[in-house]
């Protein structure tokens, strides 16, 4: 039976349970975290629960490509000033901001939430591809518009850019993937901006 720490309080107890559910905290750095919050002032405190509350139950997803946004559509998608003909098309939130780190794109994104995985059971109504398509489907001039596919490099990602191409190549869009200055199989969250930024300056044609 594996040993639990005691607590002289139940209210820490909670409070180590909370923060230890988060990933790669463990509940030795949780009780650290506690007790630390223990020793700031209330109002410091209260920011913070506050902050993670106003995180959870007001941030909405962009209706237009779904990346996390303040009100219905996000900042990306507002700038008029970006190329709206040039979709980049990521698995995650956090891909987004890896790319826009490194400052080589100003078209703009449709995040798809995921990438098809059969052994997760994820299939294709489970991600925004629909949403995708139909994105491409309202271009008025796909001729001359592009998605780029920024996925990670696995074959679960190379079949999901596939599946996407089949459902968009009748609209006549250019469809473009990253160079590989990505190796087979890396994620787009640990690419250094120098490799992800020539990645995107150097697309090429996608190729099924």
């Amino acid at each position: 039976m594996a040993y639990k720490e005691k607590y002289p309080s139940e209210l820490l107890s909670d409070a180590v349970d909370a923060i230890g559910s988060l990933p790669g905290v463990g509940r030795r750095s949780a009780l650290r975290l506690a007790l630390h919050l223990l020793r700031q002032p209330q109002e410091n405190v209260h920011h913070f629960t506050e902050s993670i509350n106003r995180l959870r139950d007001e941030v909405r997803y962009c209706r237009e490509c779904r990346m996390i946004a303040d009100g219905d559509i996000c900042s990306l998608c507002a700038d008029h000033s970006r190329d709206h003909s040039a979709i980049c098309v990521v698995e995650s939130v956090r891909d987004v901001m890896s790319i826009e780190n490194t400052g080589q794109y100003h078209g703009v994104y449709h995040v798809l939430g995921g990438i098809i995985s059969p052994i997760a059971g994820i299939g294709p109504s489970d991600l925004s591809i629909s949403e995708l398509v139909r994105r491409v489907e309202a271009l008025e001039q796909p001729e001359n518009a592009e998605v780029i596919f920024a996925l990670s490099g696995d074959v679960e990602g190379e079949s999901t850019a596939f599946y996407i191409y089949r459902k968009i190549a009748h609209t006549g869009v250019r469809v473009s993937s990253l160079a590989r200055g990505l190796g087979f199989g890396d994620d787009l969250e640990y690419a250094d901006q120098l490799t992800l930024g020539r990645s995107i300056v150097n697309r090429q044609e996608f190729k099924p």
